[in-house]
């Protein structure tokens, strides 16, 4: 049986803030990359990076979450757990600043271009539809919302795995010719899921005439 690694709080509040300031390091690349800090450039249209960039680094550290539950069961560092919730805030945080990357700098809030943009072209509506699920997972991440939910908050959370589909489907149709990046997403959330899958509980029963032959009751 594989021993499960253990880890003091001390060690594991610093792990905490080393994974939050890595999750910040790729807004704060962007931010100098807007204020024109060499090395840090977004390119020659600087708004898609900005879009995409967001965009890119939700889809990561939303597969990243879903990494955690894999890794802890090979591992036994069941101390990963602790993490995960910091990771998908994060995730949630990147989607919305890659929508409102689009909906402010691109659309410039014209509410109409992006209602038209929702409802013509499927990526951005898939998009839109995984940013709608995400905001009830964001908003019960707190341990009062997880008590208070009980058993339905685990229910309410399984909305990840839509929301993972969705975001790598809206990455695929985004992009018009080279899709070897979504691919590769795909490919991971594939892995993740069909883990899941594999090791799930499976509730085996008995035929019929076995259990009653077996059962005093039916003689």
């Amino acid at each position: 049986m594989l021993r499960s690694p253990t880890i003091t709080r001390t060690r594991l509040r610093l792990l905490k803030t080393v994974l939050f300031i890595a999750c910040l390091l790729p807004a704060g690349g962007m931010i100098l990359g807007i204020y024109g800090v060499e090395g840090f450039g977004l390119g020659a249209n600087p708004v898609e990076e900005l879009i995409h960039r967001n965009g890119e680094w939700a889809l990561r550290l939303l597969l990243a979450t879903l990494a955690v539950t894999p890794i802890r069961r090979l591992t036994g560092a069941a101390w990963l757990v602790r993490l995960r919730r910091m990771l998908g805030l994060f995730a949630f945080f990147y989607a919305i600043l890659h929508f409102l990357a689009y909906a402010i700098i691109d659309q410039g809030l014209a509410l109409d271009f992006i209602i038209e943009d929702v409802i013509e072209r499927p990526f951005i509506t898939l998009g839109v539809l995984a940013l709608l699920m995400l905001l009830p997972l964001a908003a019960t991440s707190t341990d009062g919302m997880m008590r208070r939910l009980g058993r339905r908050w685990k229910k309410l959370h399984r909305l990840v795995y839509p929301i993972a589909i969705l975001g790598v489907w809206h990455y695929w149709w985004q992009v018009k010719q080279d899709v070897r990046e979504p691919v590769v997403y795909a490919a991971i959330l594939a892995i993740l899921l069909g883990y899941r899958l594999w090791t799930r509980p499976r509730v085996h029963r008995r035929p019929i005439q076995d259990r009653q032959t077996q059962d005093p009751a039916t003689g």
